[in-house]
């Protein structure tokens, strides 16, 4: 008689969960689409459980956790001396406040102030086409997805000369407090480089009230509203959180977006024969394979998902990657790459309600611009050997993606 072995229906920490975590979504929107983890916290996997759950109202801000193992571990993870990114940003923070800051750092960041970046993103990525044109083989993170995003959101900022190596590597520990779970090593380091963001933004404010500009800081400063303006601590929160937001979730776009197409070539063809479908194929690739995989929510209330009721308090992941190959919403064919899907565009990569990304006009820009002037300037890009994942549950993309173009 064979042993039962007790493996949680849900294990984001078992080995190859990150490489391909679709299979374990399909098995809880099939099993338990309402699904608590041994932690505690809760997960939902279909897709009009997701939306809802976006849309409700639900909290964002911690301190609205009930007593548990989720708040414990949130509390030894993110309670530091010093500045705090981790529930100081428009990211942490429910209405009123929530309201306030999203209303005045949205004021910089109009569809039309963005739509202006277009000639300025084409420059840059052609710029870096032509540092790889004729390279053979090159890995397109290092050359387009990772530097593109970079360089736009710290333009976009207008941010003096920083060390951008250093930030690279502190924006990447930082978002690993994105993830479920964390060990005390990670936690140290997560707190260390919080503290180090939050000073590189302060120094940046410092020297932008000195030297204004025609810039998104600039912006977010004087930005007023009835006499409301944001604090330095506020500020300091809203950039750091511009900075990651900004590039490392459009780091996953561009990466794991061409990783999809050249593994489906005959919508790379599609799309290489119309270069005009490039928007429409962003919507698609977001969709796919999200570039943010959760959103959280804190309930304030009793909350009912189907006939389960989720107690008040709980922390409750909403899986935007599920949501997105949920066959009972998309059809049969979810798990296909399809770049003329109608209906795209309601994917939930962005989220929904009243946090639905400030950013997504800027992200689908420079995802647009990056196929168009990819498929135009290296036609016969193709896989040259393996990609790697970089391990993390929630803003999980490619740390490599080796291709060739001749």
């Amino acid at each position: 008689m064979s042993e039962a072995v007790d493996t949680p229906l849900f294990d984001p920490f078992a080995p190859g969960f990150t490489d391909d975590p679709y299979p374990h979504y399909a098995r809880l929107r099939e099993q338990e689409p309402a699904h608590q983890h041994p932690l505690g916290f809760w997960i939902l996997t279909r897709y009009d459980d997701v939306a809802a759950l976006l849309k409700s109202g639900n909290s964002v801000d911690d301190d609205n956790l009930a007593e548990g193992p989720m708040r414990d571990l949130i509390r030894s993870t993110y309670q530091h001396d010093g500045p705090q990114l981790r529930g100081s940003s428009m990211l942490d923070r429910d209405p009123p406040d929530h309201t306030r800051l999203r209303r005045l750092v949205a004021k910089a960041f109009t569809v039309r102030a963005v739509e202006s970046l277009r000639p300025r993103i084409a420059a840059l990525v052609d710029a870096m086409l032509d540092d790889v044109e004729g390279a053979g083989t090159f890995d397109l993170i290092e050359a387009l997805a990772f530097p593109l995003p970079f360089a736009v959101i710290t333009e976009m900022l207008g941010m003096p000369d920083v060390d951008t190596v250093r930030l690279r590597e502190l924006t990447g520990t930082v978002v690993r407090s994105l993830e479920p779970v964390v060990d005390p090593d990670l936690m140290t380091r997560i707190q260390a480089a919080d503290a180090e963001l939050a000073e590189v933004a302060a120094e940046a404010i410092a020297w932008k009230r000195r030297n204004p500009g025609d810039d998104l800081l600039t912006a977010l400063i004087e930005a007023e509203e009835d006499g409301d303006q944001l604090t330095d601590e506020d500020l300091i929160a809203q950039v750091a959180l511009l900075y990651v937001a900004g590039h490392e979730t459009t780091v996953n776009l561009i990466g794991n977006g061409v990783h999809a197409l050249l593994r489906h070539p005959e919508q790379y063809a599609r799309l290489r024969e119309e270069p005009g479908l490039a928007a429409s194929a962003v919507e698609e690739m977001l969709r796919y394979d999200s570039p943010v995989q959760s959103s959280r929510r804190i309930t304030l209330a009793p909350y009912r998902v189907g006939d389960v009721e989720i107690p008040e308090g709980a922390f409750v992941n909403a899986s935007l990657a599920s949501a997105n190959r949920d066959a009972g919403y998309w059809g049969e064919d979810a798990d296909e790459l399809r770049l003329d899907r109608e209906g795209a565009r309601r994917h939930v990569s962005f989220g929904a309600g009243p946090h639905h990304c400030l950013g997504a006009a800027l992200a689908r820009l420079e995802g647009a611009v990056a196929l168009e002037r990819l498929m135009t300037r290296l036609p016969s890009l193709e896989l040259a050997g393996d990609v790697e994942w970089n391990g993390r549950i929630n803003l999980r993309g490619l740390t490599t993606l080796p291709v060739s173009s001749h």
